[in-house]
């Protein structure tokens, strides 16, 4: 029988240490790193009666040399398990869950934080304090690779130096969301690129992002390379193989062993038809969706208030440089123009109170998450900027009725961006008060010894 673990203990003597059963001989050094592990007060006395011996799976002794764990503990980023066995053996295994720390122990809080980034030099600021990275090829190539500014020196070459690198930095508890350069491509390269990706970081720390595709196809992937960048089909009408591409890539991945990152939700329409996929992670991104809503109504408001014929013209221009429109829409209709932007912002909810601060299809998320049938899928808030979208954020996952949600969520961004909200004006003020406090200490210590 599988038996429930809790950390910390609940009493003294609630440990596998207090059971006082022997290890099963030659796995002594590995069955020292669980006894100090908290076991279920309802589960004692079973353990006490039918245990006969304490051992570990393959797997626990795997895991503890492949991450060159010291001896005596677990390393971060896996939960703790136990079984009893017929013959009496208490076999104790790790489970990958990166709500944990070293030794089992739970991460402080149950919404847990992730990076968005791919530069080593600012994750190293920040790695003790997170569970997840995610990259694309963008911020891989264009925000590091390619900067010589970040990446000072010219000193990492590739992608796989990078992967290489941070996984270095950030341990074994941080999973490590890599997105594939080309979801296009043919699908058996595409697992070898998978594979590629879990020799480098290994597969407890490999998730593989896979994005929504959209109308976006192999053979007009080029449309967005070259001219103003824009596709000849609009968004919302996509062939059938083409929108679902990458939630079957995402299923075959999945039945290759891979867990995923489904990347690109914007709408909550997206969420369960994305859940179909089995997702790792699902995401709400923040930041353009909502400035965009925000953009529209006032445009549109404009055009209420003057009736002037050349705000719609700027929607227009708006609504194909966002690609709400496809190039083909160039000269549509100003008065449809109007009506597809007035259904966005109706559906977005931007000027209502449940919805102004641009969060609803997180929220959306959640609800959707809470009803679904995977107890390990989680939901990660992306793409933030500006002063509010954190602090809106985190008080949305305060509100009652998400509450028991907050486990569910990771939130992510770029270091510099998480920084801003590690401080306030008035811990400026009072570092200045203690320093000239500590200057006195100082000053009143040197006289003394004068």
């Amino acid at each position: 029988m599988e038996t429930a673990t809790l950390t910390p203990p609940l009493a003294p003597g609630h440990t596998v240490r207090g059971l006082g059963l022997p290890p099963v001989r030659g796995q002594e050094d590995d069955v020292e790193r669980v006894l100090g592990h908290a076991i279920d007060a309802g589960a004692l006395d079973e353990l006490r009666r039918y245990g006969r011996c304490l051992a570990v799976t393959d797997e626990l002794a795997l895991v503890v040399r492949l991450f060159e764990t010291p001896p005596g503990h677990t390393p971060a980023g896996f939960r703790i398990t136990s079984e009893l066995e017929a013959d009496g053996t208490l076999r104790f295994g790790l489970r990958r869950d990166i709500s944990y720390d070293a030794d089992g122990a739970l991460r402080p809080t149950g919404q847990l934080f992730s990076v968005d980034s791919a530069n080593p030099y600012e994750i190293a600021g920040i790695a003790p304090l997170v569970a997840n990275l995610t990259c694309n090829p963008s911020i891989i190539w264009d925000l590091f690779l390619s900067d010589p500014n970040a990446n000072v020196g010219g000193v990492f070459k590739d992608r796989d130096e990078v992967m290489t690198e941070i996984a270095r930095i950030l341990g074994p508890g941080a999973d490590m969301s890599i997105e594939l350069e080309d979801p296009f491509d043919d699908v058996e390269r595409v697992l070898d690129e998978a594979e590629h990706l879990r020799d480098l970081v290994t597969d407890y720390r490999l998730v593989v992002k896979v994005p929504h595709t959209g109308p976006v196809n192999a053979g007009n992937a080029s449309q967005l390379l070259s001219g103003d960048g824009h596709l000849d089909v609009r968004y919302d009408e996509a062939t059938t193989a083409d929108a679902f591409r990458g939630h079957r890539l995402a299923l075959t991945l999945r039945e290759h062993g891979f867990r995923i990152n489904f990347t690109l939700m914007f709408e909550p329409y997206q969420a369960r038809l994305a859940l179909q996929a089995r997702p790792y992670f699902i995401n709400s991104f923040v930041r353009h969706r909502a400035f965009q809503s925000q953009r529209m109504a006032a445009l549109l408001d404009e055009h209420t208030a003057t009736g002037d014929e050349a705000v719609l013209v700027a929607l227009r221009a708006y609504l194909l440089e966002n690609d709400y429109l496809s190039t083909k829409d160039a000269d549509l209709d100003l008065a449809e123009c109007r009506r597809i932007a007035e259904r966005v912002v109706a559906y977005r909810r931007i000027r209502e109170p449940g919805g102004a601060d641009g969060l609803d299809h997180a929220r959306h998320n959640l609800r959707v998450l809470r009803d679904a049938n995977l107890p390990d899928t989680r939901l990660i808030i992306c793409s933030m900027e500006g002063d509010k979208n954190y602090p809106d954020i985190d008080r949305m996952l305060a509100e009652p009725e998400l509450a028991d949600m907050a486990r569910r969520v990771v939130v992510t961004a770029e270091p510099a961006y998480l920084a801003r909200f590690a401080s306030t004006n008035q811990v400026v003020s009072y570092q200045r008060r203690f320093l000239r406090a500590a200057g006195k200490t100082r000053d009143a210590r040197t006289a003394r010894s004068e």
